[in-house]
């Protein structure tokens, strides 16, 4: 059996540089795959993202609408199985929940004793508050494998000097401490994957900075484990103790991949006895009896030797993948377990993916509005002002009676396939003659030979809607309108300036385009007559351009020769605009545009810092 886990940062763009969510998880080759930070809201679940064949789903999504943190965290595990209905494979869970604390609504997998506390046991001395506050933000979910309880974690994560992210992170870890050593004390075993954001050594950081606050959290990571008496191994380190630069995830936007400078957050941790009926040997634990490896995917890695050019300064290059990599064990000697089904928490089952029963009543609704749609689409290619919206039959009988009207419904290359049958029966009986039954027939067609020269003029209308006939062409805009042509008198040929300039590219649109014989001569009369004031125009313009241009070079090479050069290197530096909230929020730097590695190092950043001459806007 395989345990993968996997921070994607953003599940979307990893199915997407994958081609599919099945080829992403088939590439990880695994039972059981556990994503974190997938930054999806339940509004943003669709079937592409969380179903396929040979895979069940079971998510958290971020609750909270705090600001940052929609759509921010978010964590699903992919369990592989054969059948989802009957099955007695292991990785298909008996129960499932998401959180850890028990207090979500419609947490469906919750013993009856969970819910008549509205928490899960062990978490007493919390509040309902505090715990609804941890499982908002969408960091966990629970899945129960009979012989083990698997827990998929996106850890918070806390700058230094943000007391408030500090303090959430010490009671997510707290309330998390609390619920592990409930489930151990009732004789569970649990196995925790993902992205802790916790570098628990110094082995484990290229920058192992002594700040309070990773100090803080690596004390607890170890208290934590077997060596200083907790309940937990460190898989990885168990199997690989003396590893360095041992890596998981490497910043962004400093090119870090390039010298490894990066740090082990992404843990695989398991406490427990086996699954042996006698376990009371020594040495006997469930590392040491099922854990046959653990070790981290380089192959995921974005930057490997050879496959990316040189970093400079990060916006140029655009790395594929996510800043973490994937780290996975494998176990061995662990057996099937009694005929189940899939819990009720899978994703297979969520409305938001598979939508809501539909009613009788709405079909018929969205049936009658969908006729009613089609009913109005021969109205709804006029402008807004000539034609009024009516019923399919009474727009018949008004064309037959008004010629300008029914010239629009002549034979032609554009159909409007309309059955209404009833209203060309009633047109016929108030018509006996038949002479206008032409325009009344079942399958009406609309002549694309210029629709506006025949719709009457009524002055100045609006805009016209945006449809093949009403879109302009980029030279109509250097054209002057028939009104200036002629004085101001529109009359001369009854249409608007907006229906004069139609768009060259429609007319390319069909070979068989039928032109009107006036709007053609009207065409020819307007690029006779305003020839030389186009010309005129367009050279206007083509200068304008060019000293637009000239402007901007200058600029450009005032800018280049205003940046820093770094003193490392004396390369030119790349700007930074400091975003985090404070006195320089908005505040531009310059610093050295190597990347990120380490000091020993003379190819990595050398470290050099200044600040641009401006101050951020509102600032004095």
């Amino acid at each position: 059996m395989k345990i993968v886990t996997y921070n994607v940062n953003g599940l979307r763009p990893r199915v997407s540089q994958f081609g599919s969510l099945r080829k992403l998880l088939d590439s990880l080759d695994a039972d059981i795959i556990c994503f974190q930070e997938t930054k999806l809201s339940r509004q943003d679940l669709t079937a592409d993202l969380v179903i396929t064949e040979g895979y069940e789903c079971f998510f958290s999504c971020t609750r909270t609408s705090d600001k940052g943190r929609v759509s921010y965290s978010g964590v699903a595990t992919f369990c592989r199985v054969k059948s989802a209905f009957s099955s007695t494979e292991v990785a298909l869970p008996l129960a499932t929940e998401e959180g850890f604390t028990g207090v979500l609504e419609g947490n469906g997998s919750r013993s009856r004793e969970d819910k008549e506390l509205g928490r899960a046991k062990g978490l007493e001395e919390f509040t309902k508050e505090e715990l609804l506050k941890v499982d908002f933000e969408g960091r966990c979910v629970v899945t129960d494998h009979c012989h083990f309880v698997l827990f998929n974690i996106y850890g918070p994560r806390a700058q230094s000097d943000d007391t408030e992210r500090i303090q959430f992170k010490f009671t997510f870890f707290r309330i998390l401490q609390k619920r592990w050593e409930f489930l151990l004390n009732q004789g569970r075993r649990i196995v925790v994957v993902g992205d802790l954001n916790i570098a628990p050594a110094a082995i484990d950081s290229c920058n192992p900075r002594p700040d309070f606050d990773k100090n803080m959290f690596r004390r607890w990571f170890r208290s934590m484990l077997v060596e200083n008496g907790g309940d937990f191994f460190d898989v990885f380190r168990a199997k690989h103790p003396e590893r360095r630069e041992a890596y998981t995830h490497w910043p962004q936007n400093t090119g870090a991949e390039v010298f490894n400078y990066g740090s082990r957050i992404d843990h695989i941790l398991i406490a427990g006895s086996c699954l042996h009926e006698d376990d009371s040997q020594q040495g006997h634990n469930f590392v040491t009896c099922h854990v046959e490896d653990c070790d981290i995917m380089m192959q995921f890695k974005r930057l490997r030797p050879g496959n990316s050019p040189r970093w400079k300064g990060g916006r140029s290059i655009k790395l594929e993948g996510s800043d973490h990599v994937p780290v996975y064990m494998s176990l061995v000697e662990i057996p099937d377990v009694l005929q189940h089904s899939t819990p009720s928490l899978s994703a297979r089952y969520a409305p938001e993916v598979r939508g809501l029963q539909q009613t009788i009543v709405s079909v018929l609704l969205k049936r009658q509005v969908a006729e009613r749609d089609k009913m109005y689409e021969v109205s709804s290619s006029f402008p807004e002002d000539d034609v009024k919206v009516e019923s399919c039959s009474e727009s018949v009988e008004k064309s037959s009676q008004d010629p300008n009207v029914s010239s629009l419904f002549s034979e032609g290359n554009f159909s409007l396939n309309i059955e209404q049958e009833g209203a060309n029966q009633r047109t016929k009986n108030e018509h006996p003659g038949g002479s206008s039954n032409d325009s009344t027939r079942a399958n009406m067609t609309l002549s694309r030979s210029d629709p506006f020269n025949s719709v009457p003029n009524r002055g100045i209308r609006k805009k016209a809607r945006q449809n093949q006939w009403s879109q302009l062409s980029l030279k109509s805009f250097f054209q002057r309108s028939p009104r200036d042509l002629n004085g101001g008198d529109k009359s001369v040929t009854g249409i608007s300036p907006e229906q004069a300039n139609i768009s060259e590219s429609d007319h390319s649109l069909d070979e068989n385009f039928m032109v009107n014989p006036e709007q053609s001569q009207l065409n020819d009369c307007t690029s006779t007559q305003d020839e030389s004031h186009l010309n005129a125009s367009c050279t206007s313009e083509m200068e304008k351009s060019n000293d637009a241009l000239v402007e901007w070079q200058r600029i450009q090479q005032l800018m280049q020769s205003s940046i820093p050069l770094c003193k490392g290197h004396h390369e030119p530096c790349v700007s930074r605009v400091v975003k985090k909230a404070g006195p320089n929020s908005g505040r531009r730097f310059y610093v050295c545009a190597r990347a990120e590695g380490p000091a020993s190092n003379p190819e990595s950043n050398c470290g050099y810092f200044k600040w641009a001459a401006s101050k951020p806007k509102g600032k004095r």
